[in-house]
């Protein structure tokens, strides 16, 4: 009996022992998936084939394809939107940019002026301002592209930092190839389409109407004619003198809210984005931080530093390229340096696919390569919105993993506010879903089981991912219209547009399953898939559940929230000094090792 009893003891003793070690284990594990670091790292306008780790043998990218190996490479990983605005707007959101406003009925589906008054509205709660409330420093570095100002220069309304950032460095609009002397205009061919016949037909109108007069068949009032004539040169020598001094008053550098740069020097550009990354997380090491560090790389124009000019095998897109993969180093190894890594989350993602018709004034390629995905940024085809997406966590994320479910750029909205310990907003839709338990292994199914692409405010397209097949079936409701009509682009125009004689109408809709068709060759029809009508009809009953949830709000991208307004602009100095500013001369540099 007393050896019974002795046994009994120390079996319930082993019994306590693996009890507590199993709690410390689960308390351990509990905290390590509570408020980490969060690193976003977004690339502008990089094609998801252009990565070593999504197949690309040519260019060299072994700091962002590291993060593949030691996290989780998400293979059907979608853009929000296929323009860098309502993208943008729907990663800090979680939520499709038609419910904030940030989809454009017009012809142009993103901001193009610093002094325009549309922007992402106050109402909309951004991921930094719910981790700021959690404690987290936050801090954006980088390409901005959601709005400035409403009714003043300097109200800041839609500014970083009235979005819950609270440190901003980078440039408020994007990177335009009228921002680089010599890499020719964005805006040179829309003008001369869009302004010479209207300038001529007011021309023509003008001397008419002086003919008539001189001749004596119509009486019109002189001062009427000469109204109409100041109106037209006011607006010509407004319109001339905005477009000479494009450069200095949409190019240019901010800190804050002040400008620290007008206009932008590219000289160690990239260096100095990647200097104030790592200075931001040295000053945050012993508090939780949230740093979206927003590349310029690799939208038009591009640029590259002289260590790595000439370098790549692809150009200058590639020597871009390859420099901001160093730049994606050079922040990995300050979080191992200061013993960060297993602690911090990092995201490495595009806003959009590549622009295929990015195309220099000698005949270079200056845009990316979308894989075997057809078409590219401005489209719902797949290269325009299935971009790399890449979590590394060490410990909590699975290595190595390659998931091929369907996940949005909106995810990553509901991930990191539940790790932050934050509550999800009650009082809107969330589109996005918690990335977690799929990238942990807890799952094998996305919660996405339909995914609706808009080409600006318009319902372009919508996947569908059945919880019992393996099936992705994808319907198009109008496509782009190709020019030259066999390219892989609308070429012509310089990007896609999404409505009127640019678009063609599918009634019934296209169909494709791109579990069986990726690169979106053949579309099916009811001889090649017997469900066709089924997969149809269960597709519009999403469409019209998704279209009820939607509500009327102010467009942000309507022509009077686009269009430069001149008592918005910010300048450093005055427009009469040309706007002209630079504080930061001489400063970022960083020891560049190419490999």
């Amino acid at each position: 009996i007393f050896h019974l009893f002795l046994h009994t003891r120390r079996k319930m003793g082993l019994l306590l022992l693996l009890i507590i070690c199993q709690c410390a284990i689960n308390s351990i594990k509990t905290h390590s998936v509570s408020k980490p670091n969060i690193i976003l790292l977004m690339a502008d306008d990089l094609g998801i084939g252009d990565l070593g780790c999504y197949g690309n043998k040519t260019l060299r990218t072994p700091n962002i394809d590291r993060l593949a190996e030691e996290g989780v490479t998400l293979t059907q990983h979608i853009a929000a939107a296929p323009l860098c605005t309502p993208s943008r707007a729907a990663f800090l959101t979680g939520r499709y940019p038609i419910r904030s406003g940030m989809a454009a009925f017009s012809r142009v589906g993103v901001f193009l002026f610093s002094a325009s008054s549309g922007g992402l509205p106050s109402e909309e709660i951004t991921f930094p301002k719910l981790l700021k409330q959690k404690g987290y420093a936050t801090a954006l570095i980088g390409k901005w592209h959601l709005g400035m100002n409403c009714e003043s220069s300097n109200d800041f309304c839609h500014h970083p930092l009235s979005h819950g950032f609270d440190y901003f460095y980078g440039l408020p609009v994007t990177n335009f190839r009228d921002c680089k002397p010599g890499q020719g205009s964005v805006f040179l061919k829309g003008v001369q389409r869009d302004l010479v016949i209207p300038v001529q037909i007011a021309g023509i109108a003008l001397v008419s109407l002086a003919v008539v007069q001189y001749i004596g068949l119509l009486k019109v009032p002189f001062q009427a004619l000469g109204y109409f004539l100041l109106i037209i040169t006011i607006s010509l020598v407004v319109l001339i003198f905005f477009f000479y001094h494009f450069r200095q008053l949409n190019c240019f550098l901010m800190r804050d809210h002040q400008i620290i740069q007008q206009p932008l020097s590219y000289e160690n550009l990239t260096q100095r984005l990647t200097k104030e990354a790592m200075k931001f997380i040295e000053r945050n090491t012993d508090t939780p931080f949230l740093l979206f560090l927003s590349y310029l790389h690799v939208h038009t124009a591009l640029y590259a530093s002289e260590n790595f000019k000439g370098k790549s095998k692809h150009g200058l897109y590639g020597d871009a390229v390859e420099e901001m993969d160093w730049s994606v180093g050079q922040v990995l190894d300050v979080l191992e340096k200061h013993n960060l890594k297993d602690k911090t989350l990092v995201y490495f993602t595009s806003d959009q696919g590549a622009h295929v018709e990015e195309i220099s004034s000698a005949g270079e390629v200056h845009g990316g390569y979308n894989g075997i995905y057809k078409g590219g940024k401005s489209t719902n085809w797949e290269g325009g919105i299935r971009v790399p997406g890449l979590l590394r966590w060490p410990g909590v994320v699975q290595a190595g993993a390659h998931i091929d479910e369907p996940t949005s750029n909106m995810d990553i909205f509901p991930t990191i506010v539940k790790l932050a310990n934050a509550q999800l907003p009650s009082d809107r839709i969330i589109d996005g879903h918690d990335l977690l338990p799929l990238v942990q292994g807890e799952v094998t199914q996305s919660k996405h089981e339909f995914l609706f692409h808009y080409c600006n405010a318009y319902l372009n397209a919508v996947r569908w991912h059945p919880g019992n097949s393996e099936s992705v079936w994808k319907v198009f409701f109008f496509t782009p219209n190709f020019s030259p009509e066999d390219s892989n682009g609308c070429y012509d125009s310089h990007v896609c547009f999404c409505h009127g004689g640019f678009i063609t109408r599918h009634d019934p809709p296209l169909l494709f399953d791109l579990s069986r068709d990726p690169e979106e060759k053949v579309p099916l029809t009811p001889e090649t898939e017997s469900r066709f009508y089924e997969v149809i009809r269960v597709i519009q009953q999403a469409v019209d559940n998704h279209t009820r949830s939607l509500h009327a709000v102010p467009n942000q991208l309507s022509w009077d929230n686009l269009l430069w307004k001149p008592w918005l602009q910010l300048c450093c100095s005055s427009l009469f000094q040309s706007c002209y500013c630079d504080h930061e001369s001489g400063g970022g540099s960083l020891q560049v090792q190419l490999g």
